[in-house]
């Protein structure tokens, strides 16, 4: 588990430290099913890549990686600074037992179907959202989960 946590460390830096170029790249933090780290890349005004590294504790303790790509419809709610967003993505999941009899450390796949709604803060470098993330469990069992979630994140 501690190479793991180096592994993203190591690569939260790299990536923080090369968008640190860019604008548009925000770094925060995710706080419901999962919690942790989460990352955001603007492609463009309406389109952006998302990502977290994060913990589940639903059922059992596990560790999650997600990504997703989303696009933003700001005339849904017809205000600029609260677009809601829809999306497609996939998540990693390791879990050290399910109570299934796995094996520790199984990996588990799944496809992610992102709904959110988003406030974009004019005068300071930040946002906060919320989202309902359906997930289809594709490996090594098909099975429907529910993700939702709070966050908060700073922009470079």
């Amino acid at each position: 588990m501690k190479c793991k946590i180096a592994i993203i460390v190591l690569l939260l830096s790299v990536t923080s430290a090369n968008a640190r170029m860019q604008d548009d790249f925000g770094i925060g933090f995710i706080i419901g099913e999962p919690t942790g780290f989460s990352l955001k890349y603007w492609l463009d005004e309406e389109c952006a890549i998302d990502g977290a590294a994060a913990w589940s504790y639903s059922e059992n303790d596990s560790f999650q990686l997600h990504g997703d790509y989303l696009i933003h419809n700001y005339d849904l709610l017809e205000a600029d600074d609260l677009p809601v967003y829809y999306g497609i993505g996939a998540r990693l999941k390791f879990k050290d037992n399910d109570g299934r009899g796995r094996n520790r450390n199984d990996a588990i796949f799944g496809i992610r179907v992102p709904l959110g709604v988003t406030y974009l803060f004019d005068d300071a470098p930040l946002d906060i959202f919320f989202e309902l993330v359906p997930v289809l469990d594709l490996s090594p069992d098909v099975e429907l989960d529910i993700n939702a979630a709070v966050g908060l994140r700073f922009y470079f």
